[in-house]
């Protein structure tokens, strides 16, 4: 990590979010779009010094009207989950390669269910990318002897193959399929006493078995309209190993579009779904995407999905086409959840094919704007937090971003994701200035 914390933030940053400036509930409440935001929460401001082309007083959820009906409700859900301890929130934040890797959004993951005492959440979604033969995060693994292909939805190209809020399908012939599972280059491993399994849909030709240790099985069961079967277990787990056996002698194929880790503590899921090289155009083409949405519901979903739509000529990029696409995305999160906060990201600045510059980064940061006041949203500009047009090469320089001038180093990331932090502890600062907390009860 580059990034320098501040000494004491732990008790500065306790008072903050369980407590929210108690002085501050009793003013009343200004515009949303009139707030000053602090430069710096959590970063250290040597960091300023470090890298003066980052811009650090963007890095701010930006409301552009004077109220936002959904992210008030999402911060009085916040408060009260951290005061009292008392549910589950489920976050999501979609985008291509970025979130693949999953290093800056497991970050966010990490100081989300380490960060508030008693409220680790759960894994929630997850694809075993490395059976499908592409890279996979670095904080869990799945591994099996089994036979796979593997499919993303940006190469589906003869659309014969469903995709669902994952983007990734794998497939197997095999009669016995096994899978296993473990958390792995992480702090956050949250247990899980839930497993579902996003499959075929109809009824599922294969039975289900745990390993050779011993676990004991509450409850089966399956969703054919949809397609995933649920198991409860007696016992929290960490691990899992997990078999499924043909039952029949007719030839079937086993679909998994995705496996989800849950239990019942109180905290945040926070679920990353990426594609490299995906557009919001992939996930439009994914079947399944909303009906499974629809299974686990967002309350909060970032959109940092831009890159790619955006890596092409200048004339051939149309604002329009980008902005309609996009509004169809959150209105399936909005069909998913009415009250679903929905944070607008506005891609990082990069070069088309390493050599020109991309002026249509700015043109998407026009119609998120437009669209955040149309629904009274939320942006977190990351390209006016790099320094707009041509920031790419300093931050490339700075040991920031690789060679391509799209994807970030390790150390690049590990920055986006303590900007994002800071963004959204900047964001609670806020609400809790200008908004009264709820009761329990609420």
């Amino acid at each position: 990590m580059i990034v320098i914390y501040r000494r004491q933030f732990k008790y500065w940053l306790t008072g903050i979010l369980t407590g929210i400036s108690v002085l501050a509930y009793s003013q009343q409440k200004d515009s949303l779009s009139a707030y000053n935001f602090p430069d710096f929460v959590r970063i250290d401001t040597s960091t300023r010094t470090t890298y003066p082309f980052i811009d650090f007083s963007k890095n701010n959820y930006k409301f552009y009207t004077k109220t936002s009906p959904n992210f008030e409700y999402l911060y009085h859900q916040l408060d009260s989950m951290i005061r009292f301890q008392d549910r589950k929130l489920n976050f999501y934040h979609i985008g291509g390669s970025h979130i693949q890797a999953d290093i800056y959004t497991n970050d966010v993951r990490m100081f989300l269910q380490t960060n508030y005492p008693k409220l680790t959440g759960e894994r929630g979604m997850v694809f075993p990318f490395n059976l499908a033969g592409t890279n996979n995060p670095g904080n869990y693994r799945f591994s099996s002897p089994s036979n796979f292909r593997g499919y993303r939805v940006v190469a589906n190209k003869d659309n014969t193959i469903d995709f669902g809020v994952l983007g990734a399908t794998i497939i197997s012939s095999d009669s016995i399929v096994l899978f296993s599972f473990q958390h792995k280059n992480t702090v956050s491993k949250p247990g899980f006493c839930k497993l579902r399994v996003f499959h075929n849909k109809g009824e599922l030709p294969y039975e289900l078995n745990f390993g050779s240790d011993e676990i004991l099985i509450e409850s089966v069961k399956q969703n054919p309209e949809i397609g995933y079967t649920e198991i409860e277990f007696t016992d929290e787990l960490d691990s899992l190993d997990l078999q499924f056996s043909r039952k029949t002698n007719q030839y079937t194929e086993l679909e998994i579009y995705g496996f989800q880790f849950m239990n019942d503590d109180p905290g945040i899921s926070y679920n990353s779904i990426g594609i490299n090289g995906a557009g919001l155009y992939s996930y439009l083409d994914c079947a399944r995407f909303e009906e499974q949405l629809k299974t686990y519901p967002p309350d909060f979903f970032a959109y940092s999905v831009g890159t790619n739509d955006a890596n092409v000529p200048y004339e051939k990029f149309d604002p329009q086409v980008y902005k309609r696409n996009l509004e169809k995305m959150m209105k399936m999160a909005l069909r998913a959840n009415p009250n679903c906060a929905l944070l607008l990201t506005v891609p990082n600045d990069a070069y088309y094919r390493r050599r020109y510059l991309n002026r249509n980064i700015a043109r998407e940061r026009e119609v998120i704007i437009e669209l955040a006041k149309e629904y009274k949203m939320a942006v977190w500009d990351m390209y006016g937090v790099m320094g707009e047009l041509g920031a790419s090469k300093l931050w490339q320089r700075s040991g920031l971003m690789q060679p391509d001038l799209v994807h970030f180093t390790a150390a690049g990331y590990h920055l986006k994701g303590s900007l994002f932090i800071d963004g959204f502890l900047k964001y609670m600062m806020q609400m809790g200035e200008q908004l009264k907390p709820l009761s329990k009860n609420d």
